[in-house]
């Protein structure tokens, strides 16, 4: 059997109503075909998170969010113009086998032999 699944508008005009109290929460089960306990806990999600819609703490954070957001865009942008930069460097390419030649004459070199 499918679960029925509720829309949130649907969700917050039940949770209001059962608020108000004009009618019982039996009364609006049966209205809704929803059941008391899932309307109980729609009404105390609600009341919950009602604090949080008055709150200036929530605009400081969403502004905080973006800034952060721009920031990497930012580092994002920068980034692809090295890669980008680096992929057109005739030293550097996929042909010589990732290696640059500045890094092979930095290359320490490894002597293949033991000494016992």
């Amino acid at each position: 059997m499918k679960r029925k699944s509720y829309t949130k508008e649907f969700k917050t005009k039940v949770a209001i109503e059962a608020i108000k109290g004009q009618k019982t929460v039996n009364e609006i089960a049966s209205t809704y075909g929803v059941h008391v306990s899932q309307i109980n806990g729609w009404k105390k999600r609600l009341m919950e998170a009602a604090p949080e819609i008055f709150s200036r703490r929530r605009d400081h954070e969403a502004a905080e969010q973006e800034a952060e957001r721009e920031r990497l865009y930012r580092k994002i942008g920068r980034l692809q113009v090295e890669v980008d930069w680096l992929k057109k460097r005739p030293d550097i390419s996929a042909e010589r086998g990732g290696e640059t030649a500045m890094y092979r004459a930095r290359a320490p070199a490894v002597e293949c032999g033991s000494s016992v």
